[in-house]
């Protein structure tokens, strides 16, 4: 299939790499010459790294990368019989952008973007034929992420989700389906994880290098909340949170913190700058966490209680089926468990008492228990 990928940066390249490697031909788009020179040099010394550690023959990869073409002309598209769009998150561009591929390539060639967090319905309907757009949401980094978030506008084709999902699968990836609404599946369910924990650092309960070492020791995650979101970069982290929370109406539970946007202002970005909760500087200190159990699991049972609500309200509103969500959160930001499964096995009748508890405690609408776990419960029934 000739695939047209339009945007050369880290997500772009990766999802290049994926399709090539799938057997498609690939043609790799930036309007800018230089950027799309260097991701055509990194592609190539990737695919060379997986033949040196024997998980590709040296063939292989040599006719993967030469499935890659590159590009900075964007009339070199026009042959596309599928476009994804992987650049910059401001809808004005990716609908300018959209309107200019319809009139590039054929009637029948899909068109699909990337965006982890803006409305399919709105980049859509920049289109004369709505119908042929849809989301198609890789993880970073695409090669080793095995989720894709597929997500049709209101206006898509009924046929072209199941046709999509076929796509998907056939480059190996695991797809699932999500209604077009902010964050879709993992951004919006994964928020509690990275918001509680801010909530308990402000309020003086522990510390960074304590709330992460709870969820990695008692949680199983592979990542502490601060320790992650240093990795993904505030500059990213904290926009996805502060957009969520504008399109949701500013419903309360999506607030964005002062502590992030202040390190955001600040240019303390995380790793890539060398700071953010923590200081990689060559001669930094690190934390050392406290280790009172009692202490680990009251953080630990907040962040988690928090976490399986949303997962629950997303099932509730059907932003997803329960299979779904609980594939996304385990497949798109490997959580050790699906958090509806985890529900479950938590006890909801445990889980509505927690979140009542705290909400009784703060008074506020964040701690709102999803009325799908009340029902359950006087049901006397189950996720699974």
């Amino acid at each position: 299939m000739k695939i047209g990928i339009v945007g050369s940066g880290a997500m772009g390249s990766g999802i290049a790499q994926v399709l090539a490697t799938a057997g498609n031909e690939v043609l790799l788009y930036d309007s800018n010459p230089i950027a799309v020179e260097k991701a055509g040099q990194k592609l190539e010394v990737q695919f060379q790294k997986l033949a040196e550690k024997g998980k590709l023959t040296y063939e292989e990869a040599e006719t993967y990368f030469d499935n890659i073409r590159l590009s900075d002309q964007l009339s070199e598209l026009k042959d596309s019989e599928l476009i994804i769009e992987a650049i910059i998150e401001d809808l004005e561009i990716k609908k300018d952008l959209f309107q200019k591929l319809e009139n590039l390539v054929s009637e029948n060639c899909i068109l699909t973007t990337n965006t982890s967090s803006l409305s399919v319905a709105s980049i859509a309907s920049a289109c004369q034929k709505p119908e042929r757009v849809i989301g198609i949401h890789f993880f970073n980094p695409a090669p080793l992420m095995s989720l894709v978030e597929i997500i049709p506008a209101v206006q898509t084709d009924k046929d072209l989700v199941s046709k999509t999902k076929n796509l998907v699968e056939s480059w190996k990836k695991i797809p699932v389906i999500a209604k077009d609404t902010p964050g879709f599946i993992v951004n919006r369910v994964a928020r509690p994880f990275y918001g509680e924990a801010i909530r308990i650092l402000e309020e003086g309960i522990a510390d960074c290098a304590t709330i992460d070492f709870a969820m990695t020791s008692l949680g199983g995650f592979k990542m502490g909340p601060f320790q992650l979101m240093d990795f993904i970069g505030h500059d990213v982290n904290y926009r996805v949170t502060e957009s969520i929370f504008k399109e949701f109406f500013y419903d309360p539970k999506f607030k964005p913190s002062f502590t992030q946007k202040r390190l955001f202002e600040a240019g303390y970005f995380g790793r890539k700058s060398g700071k953010g909760f923590y200081d990689y500087g060559r001669n930094a200190e690190q934390p050392k966490p406290n280790e009172n159990l009692e202490l680990l699991e009251s953080i630990f049972k907040r962040i988690l209680v928090m976490l399986m609500n949303e997962a629950a309200d997303a099932y509730f509103l059907n932003i997803a089926s329960a299979e779904d969500i609980d594939l996304a959160m385990t497949k798109g930001v490997n959580y050790p468990k699906g958090l509806l499964k985890w529900a479950d096995e938590f006890g909801l009748e445990n889980l509505e008492k927690e979140l009542d508890q705290l909400y009784n405690f703060y008074h506020e609408d964040r701690y709102r228990c999803s009325p799908i776990i009340r029902n359950l419960v006087k049901q006397n029934r189950k996720f699974y």
